[in-house]
């Protein structure tokens, strides 16, 4: 599986068999997302920094709330958590996107705005590739990253959602996390391939560059 990141929560999943894109933004952010072609779109919530499905062409299924699907031999599983600390009282739910295809299983959790329960971290288990956001302010911070980071342990962890130049939207910068990690330095990439293993291994960070 090759990934590649498009700044804010915008991934592209591509599997030999099909491609994948997580939370599609709009321009109205100050990023500029590339014309995409998908089979898949998952959009963890309705704003529009995550819900541009019409940036997408192709003959795409697009999986917007909790549930289990199947496409093109991709399994989905869709898990209802919240955007903010209060049960959504203050920015409504989130879903987080379990990925399984090719013997990889992906997590990505939108725009998580709370530590995930004992039970959803039961749910998150044996991750290859965790998408985490770490700005802050309507989502996860720094600190509370980290610690998700801790309880899910997954093989790589992918930060996404902090502040970049052009961003509108207002986010906390990647070195808090970073510190939060207590890493002091780490060199950005512009992609990932992930292959499946048996073995088990430590976290290790990867920070993306943005594609533009």
């Amino acid at each position: 599986m090759d990934i590649t990141w498009y700044g804010q929560s915008c991934f592209r999943l591509r599997f030999r068999g099909a491609t994948i894109i997580t939370d599609p933004y709009n321009g109205e952010i100050g990023l500029k997302l590339p014309r995409q072609k998908a089979d898949i779109v998952t959009v963890s919530h309705d704003h529009p920094d995550h819900a541009n499905t019409r940036g997408v062409s192709g003959d795409v299924r697009v999986f917007t709330s909790p549930g289990e699907y199947e496409r093109a031999g991709i399994f989905l599983f869709g898990i209802p958590t919240f955007h903010d600390r209060r049960n959504g009282r203050d920015r409504g739910r989130n879903t987080v996107f379990m990925i399984e295809g090719e013997d990889l299983t992906v997590c990505h959790l939108g725009d998580l705005g709370h530590v995930p329960t004992q039970t959803q971290i039961e749910q998150l288990n044996a991750l290859d590739v965790l998408f985490i956001p770490v700005g802050g302010n309507p989502t996860l911070n720094a600190a509370e990253a980290a610690e998700v980071v801790s309880l899910l342990q997954p093989r790589y962890v992918i930060p996404m959602h902090y502040q970049l130049p052009g961003l509108k939207v207002k986010l906390d910068p990647l070195t808090k996390f970073l510190q939060a990690m207590g890493v002091a330095k780490v060199t950005s990439q512009e992609g990932l391939r992930v292959l499946p293993t048996a073995e088990p291994q430590e976290t290790q960070l990867v920070v993306l560059e943005p594609k533009q």
